[in-house]
């Protein structure tokens, strides 16, 4: 009798959708882009918050981008560098999966929840190959006036 509900438990667990979740070794650490647009869903949730970003037509690189001040992360991260090498996507997708941060991590930066609508920019890293889907795993987070690391907890 128990191993039969235990089966009948698992083939429901299976049955549940799972979230797509890419470690940072998926993505192409070389090759930082910037994106810069419109919320069209926001999923605030685990295991990371999650955006459908509608990318500006007329995207260009801001000119204050390669010396913006970045806040330290518990993890190295050579922030300055990452915003020097920072490019233009050369994928010409108007609609970007963007993967932001787990929520603990989101609420001990303070970042405030993101809702469809809202405008943010970012810099972040596609996939190694860059094929499939557009998605972008953001490093730093420019919303609301205050920039985000989201690689790890501040320092």
């Amino acid at each position: 009798m128990f191993r039969r509900e235990f089966l009948v438990a698992g083939a429901a667990l299976a049955a549940v959708p799972a979230f797509a979740h890419h470690g940072w070794s998926s993505f192409d650490q070389g090759r930082p882009i910037y994106l810069e647009g419109k919320v069209l869903k926001s999923a605030w949730r685990n295991p990371h918050a999650e955006l459908e970003l509608q990318v500006n037509a007329d995207l260009k690189l801001p000119a204050d981008l390669k010396t913006r001040a970045v806040p330290a992360q518990s993890a190295k991260v050579d922030g300055a560098a990452v915003l020097a090498n920072a490019q233009l996507p050369t994928r010409k997708d108007a609609v970007w999966e963007i993967e932001l941060a787990p929520l603990t991590r989101m609420q001990a930066w303070g970042v405030p929840e993101i809702k469809a609508g809202d405008t943010v920019a970012l810099v972040g890293f596609t996939f190694v190959e860059e094929k499939g889907d557009a998605i972008v795993r953001v490093e730093y987070l420019f919303f609301g006036g205050k920039v985000y690391g989201l690689r790890s907890s501040p320092a």
